[in-house]
Order: C-alpha cells, then sequence, then structure tokens
C-alpha cells in the first residue's frame, strides 16, 4: 500500500520529462520546497496538466517512492488567472518564483516565504498597484525573511520617504504588505536601492529578470 501525503502549496518551476511527464518543483507549507512527478500531465486531457503549471496554488496529494514524490492528484484553489493575461506580470510572477526556487530548502520552514509569494502574485494582479512597486517590495521582504538583509545600505543620502518605506517594509506582517503606494521619487530610490541590494545578495542572474528587463 502506497503512503500518501497531502501537502498546501505553490508550483515554483517545471520541466518536461521524457514524452509526456512533467517535473514539478512545489513551495509546500508542511515540507519547505519538494520535488514530484506529474505522469502524463503534458497530454492533453490529462487532470494533471493544469496543476502542474507554475503559479498553481492548492493542494496536492503526493504518494512516495524510493527517491522521489509523485503527484496523485490536486485541489487547486488559485491558478493567478490573471497573469495569463498580462503578459509583463507574468515575467515578473515568473522573477518571484525563481526567487523562491533560489532560497527554499527541503524540509526548511518556507511558511513565510509561501506567503510573501502568494500574497505578491495577489498584488501584481491589483491593477492599482505598480509592478515595479510589488517588485520592489518582494525584493526587500524575500531577503529579510532569508536573513541576508544588510541594513548597512539604508544610507542617509536616501530620502526620509523612502527610508520610511523601507522600514515599513521589513516590519510589516507579509499579509499587509501591499496596502501602500509611493510617489514617483521614492520608487525611483526604491528600485535603485534594490538594485544594489540585488547585486550584493544574489550569486546568480535570474532568467525572468533578464527577458523582464529587455521587455520594459
Amino acid at each position: 500500500m502506497q503512503d500518501y501525503i497531502t501537502v498546501t502549496g505553490i508550483v515554483i518551476k517545471t520541466e518536461p520529462i521524457g514524452e509526456y511527464d512533467r517535473r514539478v518543483v512545489i513551495l509546500t507549507r508542511e515540507k519547505g520546497k519538494i520535488s514530484a512527478f506529474a505522469r502524463a500531465a503534458r497530454k492533453a486531457g490529462n487532470r494533471l496538466m493544469a496543476p502542474s503549471n507554475p503559479f498553481s496554488f492548492g493542494q496536492f496529494r503526493l504518494y512516495a517512492g524510493r527517491n522521489s514524490y509523485t503527484m496523485a492528484e490536486a485541489d487547486i484553489s488559485n491558478y493567478f488567472e490573471e497573469l495569463r493575461q498580462d503578459f509583463i506580470g507574468a515575467y515578473y510572477g515568473m522573477y518571484f518564483l525563481e526567487i523562491c526556487d533560489y532560497y527554499s530548502r527541503e524540509n526548511n520552514d518556507e511558511i513565510e516565504l509561501l506567503k510573501l509569494i502568494y500574497q505578491s502574485l495577489r498584488a501584481l494582479g491589483n491593477e492599482s498597484i505598480p509592478h515595479k512597486l510589488t517588485r520592489c517590495i518582494f525584493e526587500i521582504k524575500s531577503i529579510m525573511i532569508n536573513g541576508e538583509f544588510d541594513v548597512r545600505l539604508i544610507t542617509e543620502d536616501l530620502l526620509e520617504s523612502t527610508r520610511y518605506t523601507i522600514d515599513y517594509i521589513m516590519k510589516t506582517p507579509v499579509e499587509k504588505l501591499y496596502r501602500f503606494l509611493v510617489n514617483e521619487e521614492v520608487l525611483e530610490q526604491l528600485r535603485e536601492f534594490n538594485r544594489r541590494l540585488c547585486r550584493q545578495t544574489f550569486d546568480r542572474d535570474f532568467k525572468s529578470l533578464e527577458i523582464l528587463e529587455n521587455l520594459e
């Protein structure tokens, strides 16, 4: 008899395997980042085709093999369909997923990162919040959650409003992050601050970001 587990999470990465299968990476509440095979998920009409796509958030029923999990079924509560209608927004979302993949580990407590990606994807679907601001918030908060935020970068040459915004992002619970706007001057300072922060923090390039910056 196979042992099944049910996890809540979001698909952050997918790749084709063989002729019809997919390997998916899921950021979960219970087990951190895990990999699973979705058998025949690339066959038209297969019930796992949609749930094995990036951005799929919900509950996944998996069974454990000797070396990996296999997806048996999924109950998806949010596909973030609005990103399918927003080409630029989708690339922002893919960039966020890449950062989640970069930071997360198997059997780590990744609940805060999971909450952050969920709320950030919701923010990308909110037309009243500029994507560039959403990106700044996500970058600062994800780096802070993972203990790599360098406060020495918050220098006196930044506007007081910019310093306040950075402090607010750092201290505010994820659920309440996307409830403010800033003016253009503060947003431009935030973007420049984040460029320095990300150059110092990340030791790799992100493919989605390269494409995104060519599109903008």
